[in-house]
Order: C-alpha cells, then structure tokens, then sequence
C-alpha cells in the first residue's frame, strides 16, 4: 500500500486567501503592534506567507504544541515540547495555525495565553475542519472550512512527510 496525496486546495487559492487573511488582519490591528505566535511545526509555512501580507509592525514567536504525533488523528493529549520566548503581558498576540480539527489544542493554548494578561488575544487558522470540534473554540480568522478528511501539505504532515507540499492534499492509501 502506498500513500498518495490529492490535492484538495491548489496554491494559488491558498495565496488569494492567506492575502485575504493578511488584509483584515492588518485593518484590525491597524496602529498596534501584533505578535504572531506561530505553532510549530505545522503553521510554519502559513506563518511567514501571513506575516509577509500583513502591513502593520509584527513581531513573531514560535512555540510547539502537538497532539497527532505519527497518527492520522488526534490522540487529544496536548503536549507543549517548546514555549514562546518573550513576555507577552499587555500585547496584542494573535496564535497562528494551519488548521483547527477538534479544538482542543487552540483551546488549551487560548487559555495558556489568556493568563499571561495580553493586551488582546485572538486566533487565526488557515483550515477549519469544524465537523471535528469537540470544544468550542473562536477562532477570529479562518481561511478554508474543509470536511473530515486527513490532509498534508503547506506545512501538514504524516509521520514528518509531505510538508514540502505547495498545496492542500487529503492523503489516501492505495493498493500499489
């Protein structure tokens, strides 16, 4: 059996949509600075393609939270392998991800952060794979809703594959 990605968002809709994104992200916050705390690993690519289409100053940190592991889905066991770096008490922070499946990362994370007294705190996720939600999270940015399907590329991965892919793949097996 072999794994093969088919491509369910091409590039050059996720570039008009993560301009999208960076437009009103920039209006929201316009005259504040913004800190982008981007979850690794998966939000990497989103992150940087985000910051570059956002005009106002911004500042970014990184911070590692998994819960898939090498599954295909999530075991709902947060881990936290790597925290930001700077004080965010008093700034405006928005957590930035590839795609919210049953929330409870966002939502642990929202909380984690909320404590740390920002000046404001919001979400941003490229994919929204709401059928999925197991808790309520809000999320003030959302590129694509897409339905319960595994998908790789643009920063996603299975087992540390595919994140090369330009594009937005459900991954299937096939006989081979």
């Amino acid at each position: 059996m072999i794994e093969v990605p088919e491509i369910l968002i091409d590039e050059a809709a996720i570039a008009g949509k993560v301009r999208e994104l960076a437009g009103r992200i920039s209006r929201d916050y316009a005259g504040k600075e913004l800190v982008l705390a981007c979850i690794l690993k998966g939000a990497a690519v989103f992150t940087a393609d985000l910051m570059r289409g956002i005009t106002i100053p911004v500042s970014v940190e990184f911070l590692q939270a998994a819960s898939y592991g090498a599954s295909t889905t999530s075991s709902r066991d947060i881990i936290i392998k790597k925290d930001i770096d700077s004080d965010i008490a008093g700034k405006h922070v928005l957590l930035v991800d590839t795609i919210i499946d049953t929330g409870e990362t966002m939502a642990y994370l929202l909380k984690k952060f909320a404590d740390r007294r920002p000046a404001s705190l919001r979400a941003a996720a490229l994919l929204d794979k709401r059928c999925r939600r197991s808790v309520y999270v809000p999320i003030a940015y959302i590129g694509f809703e897409i339905p319960d399907k595994f998908v790789v590329g643009y920063g996603m991965d299975y087992g540390e594959r595919y994140r090369n892919l330009p594009a937005i793949a459900e991954l299937k097996t096939v006989l081979g």
